[in-house]
């Protein structure tokens, strides 16, 4: 989708993510796991909520679950296109996305869920850089 990013070291300011899945339970571990990073997250649990959240304050990264209950993930990044709007996005499914979503849509990464909490930090920082100064899990 696009790597326009903001670092912490240049702005003074965390990376902001949008975590979108429609689990409460694994989305609010998720958000622990990061804001224990030092990023700041703010969390969605429909497509709907994800665009509105992006219509409403800029994000530095999306976290995006493929299967929501009101749309797919790929909607959300077919709007976020369509919108203009250039960020990582990184896909996290149950099942192995198929080959032409992913040359259609061209996630930053994916996640192919179970996945440790290590290959998401992973995928983060390449798309952001090394995670800002602060507390660690």
């Amino acid at each position: 989708m696009g790597r326009a990013v903001r670092d912490q070291s240049e702005t003074g300011v965390a990376p902001r993510i949008l975590l979108v899945d429609d689990g409460e339970r694994l989305r609010q571990t998720f958000a622990r796991a990061l804001s224990g990073r030092g990023l700041v997250v703010t969390e969605a649990g429909t497509g709907a909520d994800a665009l509105r959240l992006l219509a409403e304050h800029p994000f530095d990264l999306v976290l995006l679950d493929i299967n929501l209950p009101d749309a797919t993930g790929w909607d959300v990044l077919r709007a976020l296109r369509t919108a203009g709007r250039t960020l990582p996005v990184v896909v996290m499914t149950g099942v192995t996305p198929r080959t032409d979503r992913l040359r259609e849509f061209r996630p930053d990464g994916v996640l192919q869920k179970p996945f440790p909490i290590d290959a998401m930090f992973s995928l983060i920082e390449r798309c952001l850089g090394p995670p800002p100064s602060g507390p660690t899990p």
